[in-house]
């Protein structure tokens, strides 16, 4: 009989409070509740870790310690599980090598192409490279290194794994000596190569002095290599370089060799692809001369040079160089002559420099980063440097040879290069002789359709070549969620955490048949969302509470979306019904005369816009992903008023002006970061009021007797701290290749403290009794001290009375660590003149959450303040005061302003997409006056693209 259910018996991980579930398989399940109510401890910590942790088990006991080793979560028990995968916010890889093309597995399709019909082309002269014949490559040679003498290697192993013993054993027999691994060895002697590590074997061939009648000695040795190399001999001048020739590609003119191509000369992971200068990467860390000089209005030895400006020796090189060079050392730098400036940073001319031992300023401070036996001292100097786009490859990150290769006209560079869409068009215009297609028929079909999913998912705007670093949460979901598609697996359980993140409402449905194609192959697709129209596309839905942290962990109601809908007891429920809803307010606040405005931006796909936000109101910006928001916001108007006012060294995105800056004193970003790395950080250590508290323990009759001082209530520091467990309240016990156990500390029972501080007690409450209250009940305690009491009724107000003083940060959700440092904010002196950028806030939040967060910015915009945020949730667009909205697609086709102004007035834009979705949800169209864009940004928008416009509204 088929299993049809996953059956979950007494799940208590976490806040979970005993509970059992049962969930359909084969369907598309919605695990909803408020921000902490346990959703993530049921879906992740419980179901997926016990899926995941059956699966190691069933792995021996040895290839289990090179695995992540999962704890057995805290529960009765689980049936019908299948093998699990989960797709969480912070999986993709944080590596600068990788991108969208390797994450999709894209890239090396796309690698295997071009090593199989790939057309080579010489990187000088771009003209189709052809064979090369043993008496072409003799030619060279000696027009290369006439009268030299020289060693022709068979290059047997390049860059390969293994050991090689038959190979080693045939040329010892036929007499030839070696060169392994840079070093010439006697081939009698026993060799004997580490298999795993990748080893280059080349056999000396001869040794030749190039002299007139040597030629056929020659081309017998360059055709003897040829043979045994399978086309390649290497010759080594010398005391000079080694040049590589191939029997099989070379350019007739120029005379450069391709090597073999092979699907490695095309990785930037592989010496054997990778650019040489910037070993892949595409570019290079290196001393910033816009950093370094930190004052261009002085003298570069009287406060111009920021590192270096100190070194005695560095000035006495310089006034050597400037006496030479005729520079006056004394001028300010500004007023030199670039020539003269350039000079001094990158130095004289190599056949120069010998003379005064100066090779500039940027070398000297490379030579000292590089001596420097001070790990502060480096930190110091990597603040004087940025990453500069590669020279050599210009971002490509490949070799040139490997550039050069060409399929239908493009390089490996140029494809990856281009947004998905037209990267899509691309692949599917590749035309092939016959001969080419029965070669790479299936690789074309196997790019077409990753890049088909990827499209479908909503991520037409990217590129293949765009780093995995600089995609969002959301962005690396919908990523593996194609992949997991173009996969074709079936019977499997996939956990998905909030992959509608950082997703317009435009493009929601198509993640949700997405969504549903995963479930149509025959998996069971579990989803952690709070987004609206997935919910009500769900086959079966969770929802958890009714409160968070301890008041959560239960079952409110479960069944289909109607079934939710009816049950009285679910807060999600009642807002999917209608019957609660979050209320906008009756009338924007109306903008003042001043205005911060950035002029010109044109970072990344941004248009030369300009951007005018209202000072004193609640600004959200939006636009479809991609449209170019995050560069606006937080590359642009971020960074260039942290320079402005923090004198930040983060450069901001290319603009022209940002004008109104004076009209702040301070700008912060808030996210949904950890407010701690680290266990022992809490609220009230984040909030500052556990100070306060260590204070006033100190302070008390018995402490004062006893001679305690506020460390001693550190659980941090020795002193009070029990030292067992050193006040972390548990102990860790290893396990070898089981999981890590952690157990409550058996001396202070997991309370940190050592008897003698637990013995001095406030109002019968010692300082761990304290840190274990909810903060609504250690409200009344501590009332009378002002400083706790204004922080924590702040932190009660914003919804976090349930959170426990002494509750660690690392087990708060992302809702919860955002709404902590608003909170902190708030109880704040206000100068009525700061400004807070929030990206995407009502992440993780339940409506209940979103009306709760909308509360406390709405707070803070009261007292004066300026709110800027970057929001899809439309319960939050429509309560701004001003809305500048992006668009009006993704990459290429965004980066123009649609529309600004009051949310009536953007609804009344045609051309906005937000605009369409707020006339949707009732907000009455008011025709642009003064504040909005008019329709002539938009008529041309609408000109551009009509087709695409169209096509947009049928999937609205």
């Amino acid at each position: 009989m088929p299993i049809t259910h996953i059956s979950v018996r007494g799940a208590r991980q976490h806040n979970l409070q005993n509970v059992s579930v049962t969930i359909p398989r084969n369907t598309l399940t919605v695990v909803t509740g408020l921000s902490g109510s346990g959703k993530s401890s049921l879906a992740f910590d419980t179901i997926y870790a016990e899926g995941q942790r059956r699966y190691v088990e069933t792995l021996s006991s040895y290839a289990r310690q090179f695995l992540d080793q999962m704890e057995r979560p805290d529960v009765d028990s689980i049936d019908g599980l299948s093998p699990a995968i989960s797709i969480e916010q912070k999986t993709t890889s944080r590596s600068p090598r990788s991108t969208v093309g390797t994450i999709t597995e894209i890239y090396d399709y796309l690698r295997l192409l071009y090593a199989s019909v790939g057309t080579p082309h010489c990187p000088n002269c771009g003209r189709a490279i052809s064979r090369q014949t043993p008496e072409q490559i003799v030619e060279r040679i000696l027009a290369q290194a006439n009268e030299e003498r020289v060693t022709v290697f068979a290059p047997i192993v390049r860059g390969r794994k293994g050991e090689f013993r038959e190979e080693l054993d045939e040329l010892d027999q036929q007499g030839f000596r070696a060169r392994i691994d840079g070093e010439m060895r006697d081939l009698t002697d026993d060799i004997r190569l580490e298999k795993r590590k990748n080893h280059t074997i080349e056999a000396v061939v001869d040794r030749i002095v190039l002299k007139p009648g040597i030629e056929p000695r020659l081309q017998a040795s360059v055709a003897k290599a040829l043979q045994m190399a399978n086309g390649l001999v290497l010759i080594g001048i010398t005391g000079g370089d080694e040049t590589l020739y191939s029997s099989s590609m070379a350019c007739p003119d120029c005379g450069i060799n391709v090597p073999k191509l092979e699907p490695r000369s095309f990785s930037f992971n592989s010496t054997y692809g990778a650019c040489p200068e910037c070993h892949g990467l595409g570019s290079i860390y290196d001393f910033d001369p816009a950093k370094i000089i930190v004052d261009w209005s002085k003298p570069l030895f009287e406060g111009a040079l920021g590192p270096g400006g100190g070194s005695q020796y560095l000035q006495k090189l310089v006034k050597l160089t400037a006496d030479k060079y005729k520079i006056d050392p004394r001028k300010p730098f500004e007023q030199l002559t670039s020539k003269q400036q350039e000079l001094l940073l990158q130095g004289p001319p190599a056949a120069e420099t010998p003379r005064t031992g100066f090779h500039g300023i940027l070398a000297w401070l490379r030579d000292s980063l590089e001596e420097a036996k001070s790990d502060s001292y480096r930190e110091w100097m990597l603040n004087y440097m940025s990453a500069a786009t590669c020279t050599t490859c210009h971002g490509k990150r490949l070799r040139p040879e490997s550039l050069a290769v060409r399929v239908c006209g493009l390089s490996i560079a140029d494809f990856t290069s281009l947004p998905l869409g037209r990267a899509l068009k691309a692949a599917q215009q590749m035309a092939f002789s016959e001969r080419e297609l029965r070669i790479a028929g299936r690789l074309q079909r196997e790019i077409i359709e990753r890049l088909e999913f990827l499209q479908a998912v909503g991520l037409g705007y990217l590129s293949l070549d765009r780093t995995a670093t600089t995609l969002s949460g959301g962005e690396g979901q919908r990523i593996r969620l194609a992949t997991q598609i173009g996969s074709r697996l079936r019977g499997v359980l996939y956990v998905l955490d909030e992959p509608s993140i950082g997703l317009h409402q435009r493009d929601n449905l198509r993640l949700i048949s997405a969504l549903e194609a995963l479930r149509d192959l025959g998996n069971t697709v579990l989803v952690v969302e709070h987004d609206e129209d997935t919910i009500r596309h769900a086959d079966y839905v969770l929802d958890l509470g009714p409160g968070a942290g301890k008041l959560g962990g239960h079952l409110v109601a479960s069944g289909t979306p109607q079934d939710i809908m009816d049950c009285p007891g679910s807060l999600t429920g009642q807002y999917l019904a209608g019957h609660k809803q979050i209320t906008s307010r009756s009338e924007p606040r109306p903008p003042d005369s001043k205005w911060i405005t950035v002029e010109g931006a044109r970072s990344h796909n941004l248009d030369n816009i300009t951007a005018r936000f209202p000072l004193g109101v609640m600004t959200v910006v939006t636009g479809v992903s991609g449209s170019g928001k995050s560069t606006l916001i937080n590359d642009i108007l971020y960074r260039a008023l942290a320079k402005q006012i923090y004198g930040s060294r983060e450069e901001p995105g290319a603009h022209t002006a940002l004008k109104g800056a004076d009209e702040i004193d301070k700008v912060i970003r808030i996210d949904q970061s950890p407010i701690g790395r680290t266990p022992r950080s809490n609220p009230a250590t984040y909030t500052g009021v556990f100070t306060a508290i260590r204070d006033l323990f100190a302070m008390l009759p018995e402490s004062r007797e006893r001679g305690y001082k506020p460390g001693r209530f550190s659980f941090n520091v020795p002193g009070g701290r029990c030292e067992t467990c050193q006040g972390e309240g548990q102990r860790r016990i290893e396990m070898n290749f089981l999981p890590d156990v952690y157990v409550l500390c058996e001396i202070c029972n997991g309370r940190r403290y050592n008897q003698e501080t637990l013995a001095v007690k406030f109002n019968g409450y010692s300082i761990a009794d304290l840190l274990d209250l909810p903060i609504e009940d250690a409200l009344p305690i501590l009332q009378d001290i002002p400083a706790v009491r204004q922080k924590l009724q702040t932190l009660n107000d914003v919804g976090l009375g349930y959170v426990h003083l002494g509750q660690s940060a690392t087990t708060l959700s992302g809702g919860e660590a955002q709404r902590m440092k608003l909170a902190r904010e708030l109880s704040k002196r206000q100068t009525g003149r700061t400004l807070y950028l929030l990206d995407e806030p009502t992440t993780g939040l339940h409506f209940d959450d979103v009306r709760k967060l909308l509360e406390v910015l709405h707070r803070l915009t009261d007292l004066g303040n300026t709110v800027i945020i970057i929001e899809h949730n439309l319960d939050v667009v429509r309560n701004a005061d001003w809305i500048v909205d992006l668009g009006p697609e993704g990459g290429e086709e965004g980066g123009r302003l649609i529309a600004e102004g009051t949310p009536a007035q953007v609804a009344a834009v045609a051309e906005s997409h937000t605009g369409q979705f707020l006339a949707q949800l009732g907000v009455a169209p008011q025709s642009a006056g003064n504040g909005a864009l008019g329709s002539k940004p938009v008529k041309a928008a609408s000109k551009k693209k009509p087709a695409k416009r169209k096509a947009t509204v049928q999937v609205q």
